[in-house]
């Protein structure tokens, strides 16, 4: 492989990578705040595309706004829409089981039936046909030394790397994020502080939920064609990403999935396209064999 191949390679690496590690953002706080998998979560991602989907084409046909004007307004009306989804799950789904104190098996299974009502839902207000997310800038291709890339390419990799570092600041450098780390550590002495544990848990599902409306909205203008389903394999994927990390670890979760999506377009590279999940899910296998916790994870005690 040449060098202009790999750098190539790296980009597309860094762009598959940045929509697992956004996702996988939002599964490994929900985790390490609740101990939750929260398997709808993929969903939140499709939900996020399709909001963004009828608020650009709404924006654009209604305001007659041009395509950068339109996308600022679609990010923000998207991560909000979005959020208020991810709320409504936690307060509607997860939150009477929790003090209820329903095993974590419940807890699981409420979580796939979400997922599984949110697309099914979906399909049966939108129906099954595709739809094709408008044009909202102009692509530019830009070729240096051999290695094409795009305006829009780039923006999605700087986009990802500056939603970990909000968010990275926000766990470690506010009241908020001190209180997610003190319950993820003790969620049951946290109310004896003063904490209102309900609001830092919707906080919690706010910033994952707004995480996955950013990468459903950029991944549709990256692959304009949007359907009911879109969000269950790549959810799939980005969850597995944040386990190989380290589940419950926002590092790890990033690398996790920029580790992922690295694997999978070097598969393509070297074999068939056929191949990428069967190598990819077998080399994650081999690593979480050898660190069952996932690179960044840590193995929690429990004392008795």
């Amino acid at each position: 492989m040449s060098t202009a191949s790999l750098i190539q390679n790296i980009i597309n690496a860094l762009q598959w990578g940045s929509f697992y590690a956004l996702i996988a953002l939002g599964y490994t706080m929900v985790y390490g705040v609740l101990v939750l998998i929260n398997f709808a979560h993929g969903d939140i991602f499709m939900i996020g595309a399709y909001v963004a989907f009828f608020a650009a084409t709404f924006i654009l046909s209604t305001l007659g706004l041009p395509g950068w004007a339109a996308l600022a307004l679609t990010i923000p009306i998207t991560m909000i829409v979005t959020s208020l989804v991810g709320v409504s799950i936690e307060r509607i789904a997860y939150r009477p089981l929790r003090r209820k104190g329903a095993h974590r098996l419940y807890v699981v299974i409420t979580a796939l039936m979400c997922g599984l009502i949110l697309e099914n839902g979906n399909l049966a207000l939108l129906g099954a046909s595709r739809k094709a997310f408008p044009s909202l800038i102009s692509e530019h291709v830009y070729t240096i030394g051999g290695v094409s890339f795009t305006n829009l390419k780039i923006a999605v990799i700087v986009t990802a790397f500056i939603c970990f570092f909000i968010l990275h600041w926000i766990v470690t450098k506010t009241k908020v994020g001190m209180a997610m780390r003190a319950i993820s550590y003790d969620k049951f002495a946290v109310p004896l502080m003063g904490i209102p544990i309900d609001n830092i848990i919707v906080v919690t599902f706010v910033l994952g939920s707004s995480f996955a409306a950013l990468a459903g909205l950029l991944f549709a203008m990256s692959y304009p064609i949007l359907e009911p389903y879109m969000g269950a394999l790549i959810g799939w994927k980005a969850f597995i990403a944040a386990v190989v990390g380290g589940i419950g670890d926002i590092r790890g979760a990033f690398i996790g999935g920029f580790l992922l999506g690295a694997v999978e377009i070097m598969v393509v590279a070297f074999f068939p396209s056929t191949y990428r999940d069967l190598i990819a899910f077998t080399v994650l296998l081999v690593i979480l064999s050898f660190k069952p916790t996932g690179l960044f994870g840590i193995a929690k005690t429990t004392k008795i």
